[in-house]
């Protein structure tokens, strides 16, 4: 089972939502539209981040940092 790994960056307002391991993380491409998607270097989307995501009213600590893929 796989999991899926949520980072906030409370200060520059991003969400980092990770796939596969970060460490293999090879480039970068630009969605246009706020999303940045990260790929291996076979090309296969292992993450991306969101740029100016912003969450009013929920408490970033009572979110989990891992869900698990069923």
């Amino acid at each position: 089972m796989e999991k899926i790994r949520l980072y906030y960056d409370k200060e520059a307002n991003t969400l980092n939502v990770w796939f596969d391991d970060p460490e293999k993380e090879y480039i970068c491409e630009e969605t246009g539209e706020e999303v940045i998607l990260i790929k291996d270097k076979n090309g296969k989307v292992i993450g991306l981040e969101k740029l100016n995501f912003l969450m009013p009213n929920v408490n970033i600590n009572e979110l989990p940092l891992e869900a698990a893929i069923i």
